[in-house]
Formats: C-alpha cells, structure tokens, sequence
C-alpha cells in the first residue's frame, strides 16, 4: 500500500507541505499472506491509544485522513484502537471484565457492544469528567498503573478507551476497540498481524522512540507518528 498520497491529502488540508517524509516512522514490510477475511477494497488502520494528548492527537489525524481516504478513493476505511495494559507495569491479573477471551497468553476483548456492556456499571459523571479532561486522565494512569487492583485496572482501561469512544463518534465511524495485556510491541504487531492492518498511527514523534525502535523495521505495515511540529502548536 503506498501512503503517501494518503498523507499528501493529508498535509495539504492542514496547510503544510513538509509532513510526510517526517511522518512515517517505520517504512514497514508487507506481509506475504493477508488474512482472509480482509476485503481487497478495504482499509484498516489501527491506532495504538494510551490515553495520553500525543495518543489523542493520533487518533485524530487518523480519522482525518481515514475520511479522506474514503472520498477520494471510495474503498472502505476502518479505523481500530488498541490499548495494551503493559506487563511490566502489571505482572499478573486476577480479575477480568465480563465478555474477556484468553489466547495465545494474552486477555482481549473487541467491538462497540462488547465495551458498552463493559462500562455500563460506570457512573456518568465519571464519563462527563473523562471527556472534559484528557491530560488529567493521562496523568492518572501512569502513576497508578504499577499499585493498583486487577479491578481498578480494567476500570483505567474502561475510562480511557471511552475516552477515545468519544473521539471516534464524532467523527460519525464505527468504533472497534481491542484492549490487551501483555508487552506493548508485541500485542501491537498480534492485532496488526491479525488483522491485515495497512497502517500503524502512534504518537510518538520520533523513529528513535523506544516503542519503534522495538517495533523493527520487519513491522507488518508502515508505522505512522505526529511530527514534533505539529505537537508543538
């Protein structure tokens, strides 16, 4: 898949003409077998969401241009966030929500009715103050993650992905969610794999972050990021 046009579309509509080379993180490499479900005249791009502004970012911009995409191409574009819960910060989880499949060592679970059902014991107030804050929400889990239950985690987890529910029905797309546990490189290129996914949007700004760099560069699609120019405005 070649995403430069996508990202040209891109730059052009914010007003730049200097993105794209700054963008791509990871050239990635296209997998010999896709699977086969995946529709040839379909797109799916998958972002990798933490609840953090530069996650937010991300998944804006890739709305933005899964919209674009769609007009100018016709092709359907489906848009995925994935939220890992790193292993490192929580090595063993004694709770999971209702509707969560365990494979392959990892716990998932995935789509709109799955995570309504999840989170409909949350009070909404809870929720009001979720939206109107992304930063605080941010804040919160990274400074809980290595103290807390099992149930406050997937509570954590809960907020943040409405967090990006939010987001995502403003744009008026489906929202998919998968919520994983386990190393964060590793659970990324599962969901990519499995998926056929054509693009990886994170909000890193550099190919030298940690993350990409354990991504490699045999990653099963290219690898997308917010450059520093942008997250500085």
């Amino acid at each position: 898949m070649n995403i430069k046009p996508m990202l040209a579309r891109f730059q052009s509509a914010v007003g730049r003409d200097d993105l794209v080379e700054q963008m791509i993180l990871l050239s990635g490499k296209k997998p010999s077998v896709l699977p086969t479900s995946k529709s040839p005249n379909s797109l799916t791009f998958v972002v990798g969401y933490n609840g953090s502004p530069s996650s937010h970012t991300a998944l804006d911009i890739t709305l933005l241009i899964a919209h674009q995409t769609r007009l100018a191409t016709n092709k359907e574009v489906i848009v995925k966030i994935v939220y890992v819960i790193d292993e490192e910060g929580y090595d063993k989880v004694g709770y999971l929500p209702m509707n969560c499949t365990v494979a392959n060592n990892s716990w998932e679970f995935s789509t709109a009715s799955v995570l309504k059902s999840v989170t409909t014991e949350l009070a909404k107030t809870k929720v009001k103050a979720l939206a109107m804050s992304d930063r605080q929400t941010s804040t919160k889990t990274r400074s809980v993650q290595t103290t807390c239950s099992p149930n406050s985690v997937f509570e954590i987890a809960e907020q943040i992905l409405w967090q990006a529910r939010y987001l995502v029905e403003e744009w008026g797309d489906a929202f998919i969610a998968h919520l994983r546990i386990g190393c964060v490189a590793e659970e990324l290129t599962k969901v990519v794999t499995s998926e056929g996914a054509d693009l990886l949007f994170l909000g890193c700004h550099s190919a030298n972050h940690s993350l990409v760099k354990k991504l490699g560069a045999k990653f099963p699609c290219p690898v997308l990021g917010i450059p520093n120019s942008i997250a500085e405005n």
